[in-house]
């Protein structure tokens, strides 16, 4: 809880349900304002989100809403990591909390959900916020090796950590993922549930793929909205390589590029301050046409 505005603040918020299309979807929520709606990455719940990005976002005028997918964490339902199927999560909450000028946001295998809501369902959002994903179609520069062999093990050390978020070179970003990774253990009650193993391996895959994100329909959709659109990436990004991203320079009308240097894929839990005061910069500065 916030001593100065009574709020809860990412260590505390509670966990809240809302039942939806015959599942039960778990949710927080931190600060008040404009809503924007965060979907986690690979083998993520609520609680892989750094409390201090969170609090950020909720400091600079957003109410921050993470949730667990449909039959992982706290909610119920049947497990999915197809995209086009998750997709139906974020828009489900949108609709249950009568959400109103959301931003829809989303880390790695989320911000690929949230490029789907942008192709799919334009008018439900203002802005798109894309953290270390790739987009669709032909890559320039795949996924390395390291990431397959490192995000299947079962408990992710400090060692896993730096290496899947963060950038092991540097001694700076080292002392980030340290740092960050206290924040997130800070919080000790009414914690959600991890993804179980078995289910995250079968996803996985063994190796690189090209393309990672087969979907000519949300190039296309990329290529033609007037929704605006930032991605915040890391310069060594092992999993999403923000090359493929400036490889579309010309061809995204609306897509910005933030890009940290010495840093990895999850570049606003090395800079969550940051991250988040950029985010704000983005909403307040940029408008859709809808």
């Amino acid at each position: 809880m916030n001593a100065m505005t009574g709020l809860c603040d990412a260590r505390s918020a509670p966990n809240e349900f809302v039942e939806i299309n015959g599942r039960r979807l778990a949710y927080r929520s931190v600060g008040e304002g404009r809503p924007i709606l965060l979907c986690v990455r690979f083998r993520g719940n609520m609680d892989s989100w750094d409390p201090a990005f969170l609090d950020g976002l909720a400091a600079e005028g957003f109410r921050a809403i993470v949730f667990d997918y449909s039959g992982l964490g706290l909610s119920s339902g049947v497990p999915t990591y197809d995209p086009s199927e998750m997709v139906r999560d974020p828009l489900d909450l949108i609709e249950a909390l009568q959400l109103k000028e959301v931003v829809i946001a989303g880390w790695s295998l989320g911000g690929l959900v949230a490029q789907i809501v942008v192709a799919s369902k334009p008018g439900q959002v203002t802005h798109a916020v894309l953290i270390g994903c790739g987009p669709p179609g032909p890559l320039v520069k795949t996924a390395e090796q390291l990431f397959y062999d490192t995000a299947g093990i079962e408990v992710y050390g400090l060692e896993e950590e730096e290496i899947l978020f963060f950038e092991p070179k540097s001694a700076r970003s080292r002392a980030a993922a340290q740092a960050s990774v206290a924040r997130i253990a800070s919080r000790t009650e009414a914690r959600s549930r991890p993804v179980p193993i078995a289910f995250a391996r079968a996803k996985l895959g063994s190796g690189p793929r090209n393309p990672s994100f087969p979907a000519d329909h949300v190039l296309e959709a990329l290529k033609t909205t007037d929704l605006p659109i930032l991605h915040i990436g890391g310069d060594h990004d092992i999993i999403f390589p923000v090359e493929n991203w400036y490889a579309l320079n010309g061809q995204l009308p609306t897509v910005q590029l933030l890009t940290y240097p010495s840093a990895g894929h999850g570049p606003q839990h090395e800079h969550p301050e940051a991250s988040a005061a950029h985010i704000a910069a983005f909403v307040r500065s940029t408008r859709s046409a809808i």
